[in-house]
């Protein structure tokens, strides 16, 4: 068959197929019209689901009327006319796909009124049908577009469609990750005439954080941690939900670059990284969080819906998110938080945080006990590796155990740390505390266990990884991508213990590994973390196992449970939480201690009814 040019219905429907899939796609097309438009307000209303309505309100610049029919025509676009316009892309559409693909598999009105014109003009459209001539229409000045029976002229694609419910979960989803990326615009959404959603402009923090609960959930903002910081050109700013909020499903996970939501796999595995030692397991972080990048840094035009992009600077990218969210994460110490709000733990359990302006210390007054043994030193030393030993003991000569007691209970509760002083031990697991809001209960295991983890981590960090030669050097064999890889990537080897040397053009030795991973399949490793900088420029496998490793070392290392704890040594313990960075959870993600605050105790005992 000979080759010839597709009839433009015919062209318009094919590319109706990589725009519309659903209403929900076609909400999202339209709304970002109306925001690249400058719309401050925008009504939404729907019926069927959207498949039987969909109308969308805008108070934005509006169109002009000899530009109506043309707003309807395959590429026709107000938001770029050059190729330096694609280069720095400020618009959340500009293909000018958008209307064509939708008036082609249903029935549209275009109405719009531009601000200093004294009335508006309306163009239809049924599917196959050219647009008619722009008609004189009653409108307030904006844009309004009303599309109809949805695939009407295409019964193969309808027949696809679910159920009203499950598409109206989609549109509402649509409309919640464009009103997150948007605090400036009001929404009002309505389905079959009710009001789901009724979203006012939020100019500041306070209205924003509201606007963050009715779209999230209230659950969501009291468990999370609003964070912002700038480097290298780049600016995150944000809440990312604590540990102890995780989820089973990736469903709470919006990331914003340049106001446009994405889903990138070098976006979602730095944050999937920093949360990598708080996480229980299998476990999904929740986040909603703001990328600003120079426009030029990143390509916005790499997949038909736009939710991918490509950055120019991936690693500085993953870099800085990595850090920025793992610092953030380090500063949940036990005990700290943000005031006025509540945390969850793993099990469901809510419980009050603490105020930030608790005094982490307080003097004891000396009551006679013998001094605690400390707790780092609770395990036998024969239970430790070769050089943990140490690392231990420096870590306990800089940060000393506070030997301190319980108050009396006839003393105030007042500057007390946050998670106040030891009462008593609960069937040798748990420690039971008395601060200011009311009930401490702490994992005492658990809790050790991040105590000494941190404690490595630090020695590490300081001292570098403790390195240990092979008597027998492994020899690989690989392809000669992967061995310039290895030559090239020769300090990130050595960083982390490793001594691997290019054997010609298609071998490695590997003569010196890191000591904790004597025993692990070196081989392996080093083929992985290969694959890793070839395909992504980075690996952490080395990291994570020697994180992996850590891990169980301090949990062997760790004070067991049914060991009997001295006051002075439950004090003690309850400090250190307090100072080390992620205190609030273990090693594998489980929480180390909850708060029963005064009002949750009175409740349990009808007191006040």
């Amino acid at each position: 068959m000979r080759i010839q040019l597709l009839p433009p219905q015919l062209a318009n429907q094919i590319a109706a197929g990589e725009v519309v899939e659903r209403p929900a796609s076609v909400i999202k097309e339209l709304l970002e019209n109306s925001l690249d438009a400058g719309a401050t307000q925008v009504e939404v209303d729907v019926e069927n689901g959207g498949t039987r309505l969909i109308r969308i309100r805008d108070d934005g610049h509006g169109i002009h009327k000899d530009d109506l029919s043309l707003a309807l025509g395959r590429h026709a676009t107000s938001k770029i006319t050059s190729m330096e316009d694609l280069v720095r892309v400020g618009t959340l559409g500009f293909r000018g796909e958008a209307l064509p693909s939708i008036a082609s598999v249903s029935r549209l009105v275009l109405t719009s009124r531009q601000h200093d014109s004294d009335k508006g003009w309306s163009v239809r459209c049924d599917g196959d049908v050219p647009p008619m001539t722009a008609s004189p229409a009653p409108h307030p000045p904006g844009t309004t577009v009303e599309m109809r029976d949805l695939f009407f002229n295409t019964p193969a694609r309808r027949k696809f469609m679910r159920t009203e419910k499950t598409e109206f979960g989609h549109v509402e989803e649509v409309l919640r990750r464009i009103a997150l990326s948007r605090f400036d615009v009001g929404f009002n959404l309505r389905h079959a005439h009710k009001v789901v959603h009724n979203l006012m402009r939020a100019p500041d923090v306070e209205a924003q954080e509201q606007r963050i609960a009715d779209l999230c959930g209230q659950s969501f903002l009291e468990q999370s941690l609003r964070i912002e910081a700038e480097a290298a050109g780049l600016r995150l700013w944000g809440w990312i939900g604590l540990p102890t909020a995780s989820r089973s499903q990736a469903d709470m996970q919006y990331f914003y670059v340049n106001g446009r939501f994405i889903r990138d796999k070098v976006v979602s595995h730095a944050v999937r990284q920093a949360y990598q030692d708080v996480l229980y397991q299998g476990r999904q972080p929740a986040y909603v969080l703001y990328l600003t990048v120079s426009p030029e840094q990143v390509d916005v035009n790499v997949h038909p819906t736009k939710h991918e992009v490509r950055f120019r600077e991936s690693r500085l990218v993953y870099d800085f998110l990595l850090r920025t969210v793992s610092r953030a994460l380090a500063q949940t110490k036990a005990g700290i938080h943000a005031a006025g709000s509540s945390t969850q733990n793993a099990a469901g359990v809510e419980f009050p945080r603490m105020p930030d302006d608790l005094p982490g210390r307080v003097s004891r007054p000396d009551t006679g006990q013998s001094p605690a043994r400390p707790l780092h030193a609770a395990a036998r030393q024969g239970d430790l590796p070769y050089g943990v030993q140490e690392q231990i003991r420096d870590y306990a000569a800089l940060h000393p155990t506070q030997q301190s007691v319980t108050q009396s209970a006839e003393a105030p509760l007042q500057n007390v740390p946050p998670l106040g002083h030891a009462l008593a031990q609960l069937h040798g697991i748990y420690i039971l505390a008395e601060n200011a809001h009311g009930l401490v209960l702490v994992d005492m295991h658990a809790a050790h266990e991040r105590i000494v983890y941190e404690a490595m981590k630090l020695a590490m960090n300081g001292d570098g990884v403790a390195a240990q030669p092979l008597l027998v050097p492994v020899t690989l064999t690989v392809s000669e991508k992967e061995a310039q890889c290895a030559q090239a990537n020769a300090e990130v080897f050595t960083r982390l213990g490793f001594d691997v040397q290019r054997l010609g053009p298609q071998g490695l030795a590997v003569r010196q590994v890191p000591a904790l991973l004597k025993d692990a399949d070196v081989e392996t490793l080093v083929r992985d973390v290969l694959a890793d900088l070839i395909v992504h420029g980075r690996s952490e496998r080395i990291e994570d196992h020697l994180n992996e490793l850590m891990g169980n070392m301090a949990c062997r290392t760790a004070i067991k449970a049914h060991r009997r704890l001295t006051l002075p040594e439950m004090d003690a313990l309850l400090r250190d939480m307090e100072r080390t960075d992620r205190s609030g959870q273990c090693n594998h993600g489980r929480p180390t201690w909850v708060q029963l605050g005064l009002g949750e105790l009175d409740k349990f005992f009808l007191r006040g009814r």
